[in-house]
């Protein structure tokens, strides 16, 4: 058996026994919320963005006592007038539906705010929201360029107020203890991170010229985006996939599982200092911009972490588990909330008390305390940028063939689980049957960062921010 089947073999294996035994676990109830009900308590939120993750908002702000949805938003007419019948049959009462966002900043008795727009909103949503004087829950990934995240949380520091992240994992006792047991160095030095998202998704469509939905006020929905030509059938969530509005699947889903692999490892050093980037977009032919198979590694001074992701059909770990995280050390492994030996062995599954994620939002708002945040916003948004400067190599980089490609990282002295993963990325695209030489894989630039900016290349540093719209410019800080 080869080093990386062997390797692959241990990951699957500890994966699929880690689900196994948390499942065979009795659930501890999350942690109960003390909140008073009355009036002169009542916290007045706003929901920004409605629909999935939205949608999601409005139930969960809508069931933490002592919580009263005051506005809803969204620049989509219809959406807009469901989701105010919606929270009227919760709550017993209407919401102020507006489209536009600073409608709800200029209420001066909206306490908080939550962000589930699109990810080109979310820096600049959560800015303006900061600056009126609000709390701020942004979802995840928090912003669309690195710029823009220290940029949330220059403004939150500066106008001292609390902002959450959505990478709610980290309201996991689960998660707590066992990131307590690995930093507590019961396993030994770290040496590698790794998070893998295996999701399944479908093409979105031919390239075409197509219009904005009717209802929606298309010019409200671009904000900070440029202006481009709707290229795709579907307007509504097909963003991801576009550089102008989205950050591809590695921003979209690897992000909760790349903050798992930070927050066990301590924090992980920042952006690490090299990034390398290997994928592309395969077997869909379709509008779509962002890889949907790719690998990324990031160096830090003693320990790597590896990104995996993949859209295309894949072989899971197990069935009903596509995702998860796996942190290598020399005396043994943390896969999922599992401790494992050397050879894979069992050592313990950890289970502690947590804590809903929006009401933990909640409680440190009451309390007034940035330490009572689990998903702070300097954590959410370096996590989020590395998903960002993986895309960054991925869009400076250069199509090759795979035995290009292997030679560049062996000449680079690449890490080994580097070559291994490309190694099962190139099986995995094989199984699809793509054909590598009429659609080549992308090598990305090996980057090197210092702190938040890259050295000696303007290109890259560039992509660090965008170009933004007349009124819907970023602001500075201070």
């Amino acid at each position: 058996m080869s080093r990386s089947t062997r390797r692959q073999f241990l990951e699957e294996s500890m994966l699929a026994a880690a689900a196994v035994a948390a499942a065979g676990l009795t659930p501890i109830p999350l942690r109960a919320q003390g909140n008073s009900k009355s009036a002169n308590d009542v916290i007045r939120h706003a929901v920004i963005g409605l629909r999935n993750r939205g949608r999601d908002h409005l139930d969960e702000f809508m069931n933490i006592p002592g919580v009263e949805i005051a506005y809803i938003c969204d620049p989509d007419a219809e959406i807009l007038a469901k989701s105010k019948q919606r929270v009227i049959d919760k709550q017993g009462r209407a919401p102020e539906a507006v489209a536009d966002m600073r409608k709800v900043f200029d209420d001066k008795t909206v306490d908080t705010v939550s962000i589930a727009t699109p990810n080109h909103w979310h820096a600049l949503a959560t800015i303006w929201a900061i600056e009126s004087g609000k709390h701020v829950y942004c979802e995840k990934p928090v912003c669309h360029n690195v710029v823009e995240g220290r940029r949330m949380v220059e403004a939150a520091r500066h106008h001292h107020r609390l902002c959450q992240a959505g990478t709610q994992r980290r309201s996991s006792g689960d998660l707590r203890a066992a990131a307590e047991y690995l930093q507590a160095g019961k396993l030994g030095k770290i040496k590698l991170a790794r998070s893998i998202v295996y999701r399944e998704r479908e093409t979105i469509g031919k390239p075409g010229a197509y219009q904005p939905p009717k209802q929606v006020d298309y010019n409200l929905w671009l904000g900070p985006a440029q202006d481009e030509p709707l290229t795709r059938p579907n307007l509504h969530y097909d963003w991801h996939w576009y550089w102008n509005t989205g950050n591809g699947e590695i921003a979209n889903n690897n992000i909760h599982q790349v903050d798992a692999c930070r927050f066990l490892t301590g924090g992980a050093g920042g952006l690490g200092i090299w990034v390398q980037s290997v994928g592309g977009r395969f077997g869909f032919n379709d509008a779509g911009e962002t890889p949907n198979t790719q690998i990324t590694v990031h160096g830090f001074d003693d320990f790597a972490i590896v990104q995996e992701t993949r859209n295309l059909k894949t072989a899971q770990y197990r069935p009903d588990l596509d995702e998860g995280w796996i942190v290598e050390c020399e005396q043994g492994f943390v896969a999922g909330t599992s401790a494992f030996d050397l050879d894979g062995k069992l050592i313990q599954t950890f289970q502690r008390e947590g804590e809903n994620h929006f009401a933990n939002f909640i409680r440190a708002v009451r309390s007034g305390k940035q330490e009572d945040l689990n998903g702070d916003i300097l954590e959410g948004h370096q996590s989020t940028s590395l998903c960002l400067v993986a895309n960054i190599s991925h869009r400076l980089g250069q199509t090759a063939t795979p035995e290009e490609i292997r030679a560049r990282l062996e000449s680079d002295n690449a890490r080994p689980e580097f070559v291994d993963a490309f190694s099962r990325m190139e099986q995995h695209l094989a199984e699809h049957g793509v054909d590598l030489a009429k659609t080549p894989l992308t090598l990305g630039a090996r980057l090197v960062l210092k702190g938040e900016s890259f050295v000696d290349n303007s290109h890259a540093d560039a992509l660090l921010t965008r170009e933004y719209r007349g009124e819907f410019t970023l602001p500075k800080i201070g």
